[in-house]
């Protein structure tokens, strides 16, 4: 008899245990390393999407049509992260598991986030930095160059609690993907694994705090461009709206919110409930 070629949930939560172990463990110039280019691939993946779909997301009532493509080349970025090898702090919200189950110290996990993190954020801003040097932007009578910067802007004026609500659902699925991916024993297997549930949250339209070390420093280079700016505000965006989208914006307004809920989302609920479910033991107290 033939052998599955997935695990079941319980021994996915063993698993990402198991993985999660091995990531605490490594080096901390490794963990950065990969973490830039964890934030490479999930910035290649973004700029591909906004390629595609720029000229979907510039009309109102093609708008979801765009999200539902960029949605379906997005994916490839987690796939580049689990297959080739990357770090990538969104999934790594997924060690907590291991802190629960008392295998890996609060301290390895807050390593783990740090450096990966920081490494995510290196290889991002660096992919965004070069689609700007490179002039892509151009692209489409400069609507791509407009598109870009609408998409920041709409990042940075969101309230606290938008941008919180949107990254717990975004990590959600992002957690269930890299989980599932966990799950999957051949390569095929995992890529459809992550196929889908990538496809939903970006369809959806929820914030990825790795995502958007691309999307708003992509568009804060870009609104420096005179033709792109005044192509976005051909597209809609006030003078005020690209006035308000720089630095202090995108890291305030934006990345913190956003990657507390990530680490909500991910650590809580998928990495939090699938450990109280199958790995969680009942104690002695309760057993008599």
């Amino acid at each position: 008899m033939n052998e599955p070629l997935y695990l079941t949930p319980a021994e996915i939560a063993e698993t990402t245990i198991q993985i999660g172990i091995k990531k605490t463990k490594n080096s901390s110039l490794n963990l950065f390393l990969l973490g830039i280019l964890a934030g490479v691939f999930i910035a290649f993946a973004s700029e591909g999407s906004n390629m595609a779909a720029f000229n979907l997301f510039a009309k109102p009532e093609t708008y979801g049509l765009g999200k539902a493509l960029a949605g379906a080349i997005f994916g490839t970025g987690l796939m580049l992260v689990v297959i080739a090898g990357g770090e990538l702090f969104t999934g790594n919200t997924l060690i907590f598991t291991g802190v629960l189950d008392k295998r890996i110290s609060w301290k390895g996990m807050f390593r783990n986030w740090f450096f990966v993190y920081l490494g995510n954020f290196v290889g991002s801003v660096f992919i965004a930095y070069m689609m700007n040097e490179s002039g892509l932007f151009s692209s489409g009578a400069n609507v791509l160059g407009a598109v870009t910067i609408k998409i920041a802007t709409y990042k940075v004026a969101l309230t606290f609690s938008q941008a919180f609500y949107l990254g717990i659902m975004c990590n959600w699925l992002v957690c269930l993907a890299v989980w599932m991916a966990y799950g999957a024993k051949d390569m095929s297997g995992k890529i459809w694994a992550i196929f889908f549930p990538i496809w939903l949250f970006i369809t959806s339209g929820f914030e990825h705090s790795v995502a958007n070390m691309y999307y708003i420093p992509a568009g804060i280079f870009a609104k420096t461009n005179p033709a792109w700016a005044q192509a976005a505000l051909a597209l809609g965006v006030s003078e005020e709206k690209l006035a308000h989208l720089n630095w202090n914006t995108f890291l305030v307004n934006n990345l913190l919110p956003v990657t507390l809920g990530n680490i909500v989302g991910g650590a809580l609920f998928v990495g939090g409930i699938y450990w109280f479910v199958y790995l969680r033991k009942p104690s002695l107290a309760k057993k008599h």
